[in-house]
């Protein structure tokens, strides 16, 4: 395959991912908006309404940057962006200086991924916290935690990501109307490998602990008699889905330091601009869904703060309990 035909077979599959990522996050956008309108709109709003809130719209504009940096989206006559600095002497002179939009753009996506997911780790400690009965030595010792997976992500993002003898942003030139930004990366994956090796740890942490709740629950529960509560079988549930989907996503995210295919790249950046961006907000408003739809007698009550939650066995009703 020529050089040419490498190009544009590159930008035929960079067009083509770019729309399947607008199509799956409009759609899942459209599908979602109903439940949005009811459960954040019309409800007095808490610390989970606004980390949802976040995590929805913030994910939707990094998947659409995602999905038309490149190819799909692009204005030839303006590439760079030129500032003229004006400085005072003897003589008035003018200082040119060129800014690459498309190598700040790619770098804004990476920080944008990061600050992400570090808002989807909080929504996890926050269900941890309702699990524990709102205890605050949990919450202070996990948000502690936390903290260093916040600067290790920084890191990351400033060693890797944002230093162009790490990662390159080349614009590829087809003809005088057909041009598109790629990125090449110079380095191998062993450095982001070791950099989500902490990452994982913490959310091995997060699933211990939602597991531990979970079997403590499920021992109470079979002493009284009763069923499971159903919304700690799904907050644990849905830690352990999330583990499941950081996992594959940091592999993902080192493995495109590899030298990877076009074909492979493609499916790679789909998952992670698509899949953790859908599924995190889904987690949060599925547990609104299913509350508000059982027969609870706290239904106007934050979810957060109904006592279906954490009430203990004897305020319930065994077996045929509507909140479980």
């Amino acid at each position: 395959m020529s050089g040419l035909e490498e190009y544009l077979y590159a930008l035929h599959w960079n067009n083509s991912i770019s729309v399947v990522i607008i199509t799956l996050i409009s759609y899942d956008y459209v599908l979602q908006f109903g439940k949005e309108v009811t459960f954040v709109w019309e409800r007095q709003w808490s610390v989970m309404t606004y980390l949802y809130l976040v995590v929805r719209y913030f994910g939707i504009a990094i998947a659409m940057i995602c999905a038309t940096w490149g190819g799909l989206y692009y204005i030839p006559e303006a590439p760079y962006v030129r500032i003229v600095s004006i400085s005072y002497s003897t003589e008035t002179s003018f200082a040119y200086h060129q800014i690459e939009i498309g190598y700040g753009i790619f770098v804004f996506m990476q920080w944008g991924f990061s600050a992400y997911f570090c808002l989807a780790e909080v929504v996890l400690v926050w269900r941890l916290y309702a699990l524990h009965n709102q205890s605050k030595l949990i919450l202070y010792v996990l948000l502690g935690l936390l903290l260093p997976i916040v600067a290790l992500y920084i890191a990351v993002d400033a060693f890797l990501w944002s230093r162009s003898s790490a990662i390159s942003v080349q614009e590829i030139t087809i003809t005088p109307d057909i041009k598109y930004c790629t990125a090449f990366f110079h380095i191998g994956p062993m450095p982001a490998i070791y950099a989500s090796i902490p990452v994982i740890c913490y959310d091995i942490c997060l699933v211990v602990l939602a597991i531990t709740v979970l079997r403590k629950h499920m021992k109470e529960r079979q002493e009284c008699k009763m069923k499971p509560n159903t919304y700690v079988v799904m907050i644990v549930r849905y830690h352990v889905l999330y583990f499941a989907l950081n996992l594959v996503t940091q592999i993902f995210m080192a493995i495109v330091w590899a030298h990877l295919t076009t074909v492979m790249l493609s499916f790679v950046l789909l998952f992670k601009d698509t899949a953790p961006l859908i599924i995190v907000p889904r987690l949060i408003i599925s547990i609104w869904d299913t509350h508000a739809n059982d027969n609870c007698a706290h239904l106007s009550t934050m979810f957060e703060d109904c006592v279906c939650l954490t009430s203990p066995p004897e305020l319930e009703q065994p077996e045929v309990d509507s909140c479980v």
